[in-house]
C-alpha cells in the first residue's frame, strides 16, 4: 500500500523558516514527479511547488525566492524548505507523487496534509 506521510508544520512567526517533509513508502518513487498544494481555510487548493523526475523544479509566483522543493531518492522522500514565511503561507500543505504529473495535474498519491501556520 502506498502511503505519503507529511511533517514538519507548526507555528513560526512572519520572516522564520520551515522545512516539510513527505516521505513515501509502498514503492520506489524514483521516476515519479512530485508537487507542494496548499489550501488555506475558505480557499481552493492552490499550486506551490514541482520537481521533476529529474530534478527541474518550477514555483507558484507567490513562493518563487522564498520556497524551494528538493527530493532525495534514496529515502523516497521530499521536501520544501520555506523562508521569509508570511501569514499569507498560512495553509494546510500537501505532497502528491505521480509517475505521469505534470503542472497541470496527473498526481496519484496524496498525503494527509501537514498545518503550517504563520503569526504577524
Amino acid at each position: 500500500q502506498v502511503q505519503l506521510v507529511e511533517s514538519g508544520g507548526g507555528l513560526v512567526q512572519a520572516g522564520g523558516s520551515l522545512r516539510l517533509s513527505c516521505a513515501a513508502s509502498g514503492r520506489t518513487f524514483t521516476s515519479y514527479a512530485w508537487a507542494w498544494f496548499r489550501q488555506a481555510p475558505g480557499k481552493e487548493r492552490e499550486f506551490v511547488a514541482h520537481i521533476t523526475w529529474n530534478g527541474r523544479t518550477y514555483y507558484a509566483d507567490s513562493v518563487k525566492g522564498r520556497f524551494t522543493i528538493s527530493r532525495d531518492n534514496a529515502k523516497n522522500t521530499v521536501y520544501l524548505q520555506m523562508n521569509s514565511l508570511k501569514p499569507e503561507d498560512t495553509a494546510v500543505y500537501y505532497c502528491a507523487a505521480g509517475v505521469r504529473a505534470t503542472l497541470r495535474g496527473g498526481y496519484d498519491y496524496w498525503g494527509q496534509g501537514t498545518q503550517v501556520t504563520v503569526s504577524s
